[in-house]
């Protein structure tokens, strides 16, 4: 299947999704770092580095402060683990390192207490990369905590269903077979053998 497909299946999936309920929901702290930024043009890189399963609410809480850079328990929000995406799960949990992407976006908003905000959380790499694709966004991977990798894996092994492969049928038509008058040296081929019966070619003498 395409790209174009894939991502195209993913977006309509999503829409859909607006109807009904995930199958397991779990809230999930969101921690980022403001560090001085190396480049003359931005003042401060902001980067999603670590999560915190089961966290109640937070709104840019202070965790840890070294000089200018600052650790954000930003926002608590929820991972949605849905039954149609435990085959993307399944191959994000065969990585390396597993982990969870972190959306994030500019607020537009001139009264918010930070320039950006963490919108989503996924376990889907195919999810992620359908937002990446779109540049509006910033997607950051970071690495799952062990018990929630133990989580989505559970999660992936009551419902992952391996699509059943399918042998094509053979065609049983017979290709060993010739056709009459064709190639046969014992039949005069000089005129065309595909000639309709009774029209004989005319003799001159």
């Amino acid at each position: 299947m395409s790209r174009g497909l894939v991502k195209g299946a993913g977006i309509l999936e999503r829409a859909k999704r607006t109807m009904r309920q995930p199958e397991q929901t779990l809230p999930i702290g969101i921690v980022i770092r403001k560090a001085p930024s190396a480049s003359p043009w931005v003042k401060w890189v902001w980067t999603p580095v670590a999560i915190i399963p089961g966290a109640a609410p937070a709104c840019w809480k202070e965790l840890r402060r070294d000089g200018d850079t600052i650790d954000y328990h930003a926002a608590t929000l929820p991972l949605e683990l849905w039954r149609t995406d435990a085959e993307a799960y399944r191959s994000g949990l065969s990585s390396r390192v597993p982990t969870i992407a972190v959306l994030l976006r500019e607020t537009t908003d001139p009264d918010a207490a930070m320039p950006i905000e963490p919108v989503l959380v996924t376990a889907s790499p195919y999810e992620a990369q359908d937002y990446a694709d779109t540049g509006d966004d910033i997607i950051e991977l970071v690495p799952m905590p062990d018990g929630l990798i133990a989580m989505i894996q559970e999660f992936v092994e009551a419902h992952y269903v391996e699509e059943v492969f399918k042998k094509r049928k053979r065609d049983k038509k017979r290709v060993d077979l010739v056709e009459n008058g064709v190639g046969d040296a014992r039949i005069d081929q000089l005129t065309d053998v595909y000639r309709a019966p009774g029209n004989k070619p005319e003799r001159l003498h």
